[in-house]
């Protein structure tokens, strides 16, 4: 049960009053400028008015326009201060399936992060409907029809239910064994007989069939919009986990009252026809299932709130972490530092007491050290050598006092 919605264009260069634009007064209701938009968007649809290039500037007016007056708080920011409470907002949301844009290539022009978007329904079909000019088969509760619809045309049915199914809710469903792509509709019925497109299903593989379906319960129920964690993922992909549960929204429309309720199935394929059952259940019939979705829903509601606390604490826990990381660095750095200034005075000693050797090289090409002045003075020196310089002068130990000897033997 999605009702797609994409940015939408910016505002106009020249703006008037959204109120005058969708030809609405001041105290119209949100149905009354529903309705309103929907005429006008398929009144100024580019599809409709190729050769007016006009029409694709009061499209976008009207698009502008319908945003700010169907957001009840944009709605009210207007009112008490115009355009300028709402520049903040410039980029707006248009709900696709009330615009009802016909090809992809069309709604993508509104997606600025290229987020996918799903093919939409003609322009043709929902003006018709929203003229009340289509025909409406009943589909009675508990019972199934089969058809083929052509591509992009669509079928449309009437579920009728009582009191007591109204309470217990409804489920719609349409299956294709052929595994044909279509679309599974719901419409409002406005206040002039005519049916506005308010929800919407793709069909989808399962196995060997392709299906859709839509259910109405007692409570408020809810749609995953995936374009949510889409756009959170390409604006800050570290934040797209805390967004992963934002895109699970209240449905616009989660119980129907008694009284006749039209669907429709969509041939949603530019090539061939899709065939397809149709069938409407009582959904007291899955009581427990029932509640299960509800139960589950209830713990993702909860968990959320509980995500978007701890955002708040991550948030600071990162920044304090990146604090203690850059401090970490820095005192690596000083440490090192510190420590090589140490090694290099240590190294002067050993430097310093090096110098006080004196290598020399031998003619040979070997290397002797040379003893200081005092050292030679003091040592004795062998006899000979292999420099060959004369070595006559030199005093040997053993005849120091040898002059002295023969004077006394004489």
């Amino acid at each position: 049960m999605h009702s797609k919605k994409m940015e939408g264009p910016s505002a106009p260069t020249i703006r008037r009053d959204p109120y005058e634009v969708l030809c609405v007064s001041r105290d119209s209701t949100d149905q009354e400028i529903k309705t309103a938009y929907r005429k006008l968007a398929l009144k100024y649809h580019p599809d409709k008015n190729g050769s007016n290039p006009e029409a694709s500037e009061l499209f976008k007016e009207v698009a502008y326009s319908y945003s700010i007056l169907s957001d009840p708080e944009k709605r009210r920011q207007y009112d008490s201060a115009g355009f300028e409470a709402v520049e903040d907002s410039m980029d707006m949301e248009i709900d696709l399936s009330n615009l009802g844009t016909v090809n992809t290539m069309f709604a993508a022009l509104f997606s600025k992060l290229g987020v996918p978007i799903k093919t939409t329904i003609s322009a043709n079909v929902l003006e018709e409907a929203l003229n009340g000019t289509v025909t409406v088969r009943p589909l009675p509760m508990g019972a199934s029809v089969s058809g083929k619809v052509d591509k992009q045309c669509a079928h449309f049915f009437g579920v009728t239910i009582n009191e007591q199914q109204a309470e217990a809710g409804i489920v719609v469903r349409v299956t294709s064994t052929a595994q044909s792509k279509f679309k599974l509709l719901y419409f409002e019925q406005d206040a002039n007989g005519g049916y506005g497109l308010a929800l919407q299903e793709d069909s989808e593989k399962t196995g060997k069939v392709t299906s859709a379906g839509m259910y109405f319960l007692h409570f408020q129920v809810y749609r995953m919009d995936a374009t949510v964690n889409a756009l959170a993922i390409a604006k800050d992909p570290e934040s797209a986990f805390f967004k992963r549960l934002e895109g699970l929204q209240p449905c616009e429309v989660s119980e129907l009252k008694a009284g006749t309720h039209i669907f429709a199935v969509y041939g949603d394929n530019f090539f061939k026809t899709a065939a397809y059952t149709i069938e409407a259940l009582c959904a007291k019939s899955y009581e427990d299932t029932t509640e299960k979705l509800k139960d589950i829903e209830a713990q993702i509601l909860r968990k959320r709130n509980e995500l978007r606390q701890f955002e708040t604490e991550y948030r600071k826990a990162l920044a304090r972490f990146q604090e203690v990381t850059n401090r970490y660095s820095q005192e690596k750095q000083a440490v090192d530092e510190m420590l090589k200034q140490r090694d290099s005075i240590q190294a002067s000693f050993t430097v310093a007491r090096a110098l006080n050797t004196v290598n020399s090289t031998s003619s040979n090409g070997s290397t002797s050290k040379v003893p200081s002045e005092d050292f030679k003075a003091e040592s004795p020196v062998e006899d000979g050598g292999s420099d060959g310089k004369d070595k006559s002068g030199r005093k040997k130990w053993f005849n120091l006092n040898l002059k002295g000897s023969d004077k006394k033997l004489g």
